[in-house]
């Protein structure tokens, strides 16, 4: 539903620094008998030693005693002296000086069962039940401190100095003219990054080069090449029909002629990183950004210049995106500045968006977080998927969560690199709220629709309606709805993870609980009860 119906707040909690231990791992050692270098017990003794060659045994066993020896059982004697005033100066506080990290946890057992798993389950109430009351303690929060527009630029001089503040008037997209100056015959898509990784946008900018310059605006003696940018997003969540839902949008005659769905420029690329484990490799400009929008602004430039039959809705064409980690992933800045103490990002993508774009419109699909975990656990991970090793991972991931919002905000911990590398699944991605209100210090509710993937793939004629109407795109034909209603579902779930069966009802139960606060405020900002998933 658009946010324009319902009743808006923004609650950020303060910032604070954080940084996550690893995980022990714990080995299992057999016990077998240890002889100590006190153990004056001759092997080669008879039992039957007469007592009076007692104390010349000893004399000579202590000799065999070595200075190392000696300072070893010293120092033994010390660490534990150190141990017992640690327990009784920290008593009242912390507990020993040398407990374990609070975000360290054992090895977790792998329950083999669903009765294992339930026991398991059962074994973290407690903690789960503390974690739901400090998680609705946290209800009241400051809202979050948006930067300046002077800081924004600031970071990224560039990318302000090639778009504009203004756009064309007359266009429904925002276009703006850009001088060309290179020389006849150079390729204009030459050293673009992107067709280095995508096969079908190389394909695309073969087709583009070819009549690149009967689409160039010609005035003064200058060339102008028109530029564009998305004018929606799709920002989120993974594994919520993101993808169906943008190629359903391809469709449409007004929003046809866009490339590639998720670029992941805003929140990646840009920074240099494709994937962030693979470290940085080389920043992708937003000049290359762009180009993957030309082809809908050969279209809109044939509009301008009355070259299209028809021109009047080739002014009306607009282009979108629909990277799925534009709503959530701010973690370049952790990796930028990995010196820094930064307990939430400095920046986040919206702002930038905002920055440059003010009137864009932004969609987002959810779905029940509970299953949306699971879907994500299935896709990403590779190999030996089971049900138990989920239920492990969750278990986990809920734990180590615990422990950081027991002494962080909540919003330090949805965003916290170190966290979210550590916990085996993205938990932290169905907290949506804390993104949802984060985005909505920028963006006004109007700007922003939310949908549920339930309510889109139990009535998809009525849902699409709902996106077109706000994206104000014209009614399709009957012809194109039925080509759309028809279309087979995008990126459904492979077969051998169909063969794994559902996730174990212990795990479910736990997952619902930990989502259960979060789920209970996005359902009142929105005014809409379907977003409690209380009876997925």
């Amino acid at each position: 539903m658009s946010l324009s119906d319902c009743k808006n707040g923004s609650n950020t909690p303060r910032p604070h620094s954080y940084s996550l231990h690893s995980l022990p791992i714990a080995d299992t050692h057999g016990k077998r008998p240890v002889q100590t270098f006190l153990d004056f017990r001759d092997t080669n003794v008879p039992e039957n030693l007469d007592l009076k060659h007692v104390p010349m045994l000893l004399f000579t066993n202590l000799q065999r005693i070595s200075k190392v020896k000696v300072v070893s059982f010293l120092l033994g004697l010390t660490l534990t002296f150190l141990i017992m005033a640690s327990y009784v100066l920290m008593w009242d506080k912390k507990g020993l000086l040398f407990t374990p990290s609070p975000y360290q946890l054992r090895p977790a057992a792998i329950p083999t069962s669903t009765a294992a798993a339930r026991a398991s389950s059962k074994k973290n109430l407690v903690n789960m039940k503390v974690l739901v009351r400090v998680i609705s303690s946290t209800q009241e929060r400051t809202p979050r401190k948006v930067p300046d527009d002077k800081d924004v630029i600031e970071t990224d001089s560039h990318l302000f100095s090639v778009i504009p503040h203004h756009f064309l008037p007359g266009i429904k997209s925002p276009c703006w003219y850009e001088e060309f100056s290179s020389k006849p015959g150079i390729d204009p898509y030459r050293r673009n990054l992107f067709t280095l990784h995508s096969k079908s946008f190389k394909t695309v900018c073969d087709r583009l080069r070819a009549n690149f310059n009967q689409h160039l605006y010609h005035r003064d003696g200058k060339d102008f090449r028109l530029r564009c940018l998305p004018y929606f997003y799709i920002i989120g969540q993974p594994k919520c029909g993101t993808t169906d839902l943008f190629h359903r949008l391809l469709l449409h005659p007004e929003v046809r002629f866009n490339i590639m769905k998720e670029p992941h420029w805003w929140t990646r690329k840009r920074f240099g990183y494709i994937r962030f484990k693979d470290g940085f490799q080389e920043s992708f400009p937003v000049e290359d950004y762009l180009d993957l929008f030309d082809l809908a602004a050969h279209n809109i430039q044939e509009g301008i210049t009355g070259n299209s039959s028809g021109h009047h809705r080739a002014l009306q064409l607009i282009t979108g995106e629909a990277s799925a980690s534009t709503m959530w992933d701010n973690q370049a800045w952790s990796y930028l500045h990995p010196d820094k103490e930064e307990t939430e990002p400095p920046f986040l993508a919206q702002d930038f968006i905002h920055a440059v774009q003010p009137d864009a419109k932004i969609i987002i699909m959810l779905r029940d977080p509970v299953e949306r975990l699971y879907s994500d656990y299935l896709y990403f991970k590779m190999a030996n998927k089971s049900a138990e090793d989920f239920h492990q991972k969750v278990t986990e991931s809920v734990q180590l969560f615990q422990s950081c919002v027991s002494e962080r905000s909540l919003r330090s911990c949805v965003y916290n690199t170190s966290l979210s590398n550590n916990m085996p699944v993205r938990l932290n991605l169905g907290v949506y709220i804390v993104f949802l209100l984060d985005w909505l210090t920028v963006f006004n509710k109007e700007q922003i629709l939310v949908l549920r993937l339930e309510d889109y793939a139990a009535n998809l004629k009525e849902t699409i309606k709902k996106v077109f109407d706000f994206l104000s795109v014209g009614p399709l034909s009957e012809q194109a709805e039925a080509a759309l209603t028809k279309r087979p579902m995008s990126n459904t779930r492979r077969v051998e993870d169909r063969n794994l069966g559902p996730m174990f009802p212990a795990t479910k139960d736990l997952l619902r609980r930990f989502h259960q606060p979060f789920n209970h405020k996005l359902g009142n900002l929105l005014n809409n009860k379907g977003f409690l998933w209380s009876n997925t």
